[in-house]
């Protein structure tokens, strides 16, 4: 059996390898490099990675210096990108999207994925990120973070915001630094104090929660683009802190290692 289009957790593929007593493979590809270019063996008792490469592609990484990704590293990582004959020669009629997603001209160039990956010893690799801010939902559609995150800021509660969501989970996340002076003014306003502990005030939850809502509807999200969980936070997010970088531009992998825990 063969699995594919989205990424399923090592968990649920070892328990259906059980199940239907047979090897279950999970592939990778991309429509642009005509679907199937990584698959794993059928022999292979390990899961949670997609394979090596198949014969009608070349792969190398793309090194992501601000994300920390390096073919260099112990563990090599960077942007997948493919060259190959199943590779597209480019997008119809649109010779500005063809020219950004390849490296060098679209007849010989490398075509960038987008998804970071890490490369095993073996030659298989695990797709650990995404170069672009973007990331797929467990219904296998898309949400542009960045989009959400300038609509969010306009609340009058957050400072900062950043939505998480990852492709084995079906809704997404938003983890919130909260206003100084609107915090200030409502545990003034209903006899608290200044602490992490109010965060947890389910009053103070829901009227924040409730804000989200009404900018998320004002501005036309979906479903898929509303957070249904969140995370208030005292302390603002600092470039000392290692999870903005030297323009205040969120650094993602850091921030997920940094409130793992918490997403879990």
């Amino acid at each position: 059996m063969l699995t594919g289009s989205a990424p399923i957790s090592a968990e649920v593929l070892d328990f259906l390898k059980i199940c239907f007593c047979c090897p279950i493979v999970e592939g990778y590809g991309m429509t642009e490099t005509s679907a199937g270019s990584f698959t794993q063996l059928t022999n292979d008792p390990l899961s949670g990675h997609v394979g090596g490469p198949q014969g009608n592609v070349k792969i190398r990484l793309k090194d992501i210096p601000e994300m920390n990704y390096s073919s260099q590293n112990a563990e090599p990582t960077g942007e997948c990108v493919f060259w190959g004959p199943s590779i597209m020669s480019g997008y119809y009629k649109n010779p500005e999207k063809t020219a950004e997603a390849f490296e060098g001209p679209p007849e010989n160039g490398w075509l960038k994925s987008g998804d970071v990956v890490k490369v095993f010893p073996n030659g298989a690799i695990k797709i650990i990120d995404r170069a672009k801010n973007i990331f797929k939902l467990s219904q296998g559609e898309y949400v542009a973070p960045e989009k959400v995150e300038n609509i969010l800021i306009q609340s009058p509660w957050l400072g900062q915001v950043w939505l998480h969501g990852d492709s084995l989970n079906n809704h997404c996340l938003l983890f919130a630094v909260i206003d100084e002076l609107k915090i200030k003014a409502w545990c003034e306003a209903n006899g608290k104090s200044v602490g992490p502990d109010v965060l947890e005030d389910k009053a103070l939850k829901d009227e924040v929660y409730a804000d989200v809502v009404r900018l998320c509807k004002a501005n036309k999200l979906n479903s898929l683009e509303t957070p249904k969980n969140f995370m208030l936070i005292l302390e603002p997010w600092t470039v000392e802190m290692d999870i903005l970088t030297p323009t205040m531009k969120m650094k993602r992998n850091i921030a997920r290692k940094m409130y793992e825990n918490q997403i879990k």
